[in-house]
């Protein structure tokens, strides 16, 4: 998900940077070209990192900047359709939540919040499950599968998020998925041992 790249590209360098060194200059421009961006490749670029390597700078006739080549690094945020991740509801609209996973919000469709019939309270501004009385707030922390990313240009890019498998959602539905795991292996194993009881 966050992940340090290593990236060389060319900067120009205007006249007003040149009294600093080059490479804060570099830090400067590179941080303006790249941070905040999404992209395909890269997913989005929370930060230039370091910048590792500056060259001399070329001249050409009739332009005032310089021209240098760079390596620099980048920290970015690329989720991958199933991956974990962890965060907080933002907001509550009536057709899902809004996750926010550090630099980029996810939605959870009302349709994959939890294994049960979802309703919106307008009121309480919440989800409750009609079946298991599970209840989805703002400010709550919960865990979830990315099921699609769409990753465009520019500045703006979608995550779809289910909470609907077990081990998913707020920590106490996940307490719960486990109890009734072990729940569920007691029972197997009791029934395994009467099962050889009987045949012996």
């Amino acid at each position: 998900m966050f992940k340090l790249i290593s990236i060389e590209g060319k900067i120009e360098i205007p006249p007003f940077l040149f009294h600093q060194d080059k490479t804060t200059s570099a830090r400067i421009i590179l941080s303006e070209d790249y941070e905040g961006v999404i992209t395909r490749e890269y997913g989005f670029i929370i930060a230039v990192v370091d910048v590792i390597s500056v060259s001399s700078g070329q001249i050409i006739p009739g332009n005032a900047n310089t021209f240098h080549e760079v390596k620099f690094t980048i920290l970015t945020f690329k989720p991958t359709v199933s991956e974990i991740v962890e965060g907080n509801v933002v907001e509550i609209v009536d057709f899902g939540a809004f996750i926010r996973l550090g630099p980029l919000d996810g939605l959870v469709h009302v349709s994959q919040i939890c294994d049960d019939y979802i309703s919106y309270e307008q009121v309480g501004n919440r989800f409750i499950g009609k079946e298991t009385g599970k209840i989805l707030e703002v400010n709550d922390t919960i865990r979830a599968k990315v099921i699609a990313v769409s990753l465009g240009g520019g500045r703006s890019g979608k995550l779809g998020l289910s909470m609907r498998s077990p081990f998913l959602g707020k920590e106490e539905w996940i307490s719960e998925d486990i109890e009734d795991f072990y729940e569920e292996k007691k029972t197997k194993g009791a029934k395994k041992d009467i099962a050889e009881e009987k045949s012996s």
